[in-house]
């Protein structure tokens, strides 16, 4: 099934793509959506690409938007300029200007200004970082980690030559 339409809400189907201006979906598995404004509720979907994007409860593949927020989901990547985080699982979080996590798990996160209380991540990149998070790598850590790899790299690539 596929719409294209300014106003679209489904409940309880399996969707192939759906672009909108305004999308409410509940419950329901889909490709791909593009829109305005995403509202989405128990939703599993690969794609999701909107100007804002409210997903509660969902799985997601690529995230992508202006303005993302995640409540209780998981996505494989989020980007977005402002990216807010609830509970929410995520292996990697880009955003262009802000990101906001609240007792969530990022595995890469990059932003401008990142603010975060209770939540945990392996690396972050940032300007500015506000709150409390534990992450495993620092920037010590992270370079001394790609100097072992970089030097592993370089060993197999001596050996692969002879």
């Amino acid at each position: 099934m596929s719409t294209n339409k300014d106003t679209d809400i489904v409940e309880g189907k399996d969707i192939e793509l759906v672009e909108a201006a305004f999308v409410n979906i509940k419950q329901s598995s889909i490709r791909a959506v593009e829109g305005g404004h995403i509202e989405l509720q128990q939703v599993g979907a690969l794609s999701i690409d909107g100007e804002r994007v409210e997903s509660t409860q969902c799985a997601a593949g690529i995230l992508k938007g202006n303005d993302v927020s995640l409540n209780q989901s998981i996505s494989a990547v989020t980007v977005g300029d402002n990216t807010t985080l609830n509970f929410s699982f995520s292996p990697m979080v880009i955003s262009k200007k802000d990101t906001i996590a609240n007792k969530s798990a990022i595995g890469l996160m990059a932003g401008i200004k990142i603010k975060a209380e209770n939540s945990a991540s392996i690396m972050m990149i940032a300007n500015k970082v506000e709150g409390n998070i534990t992450t495993l790598l620092d920037w010590r850590g992270a370079v001394a980690l790609g100097a072992v790899f970089g030097g592993i790299l370089g060993i197999i690539s001596l050996f692969r030559r002879r």
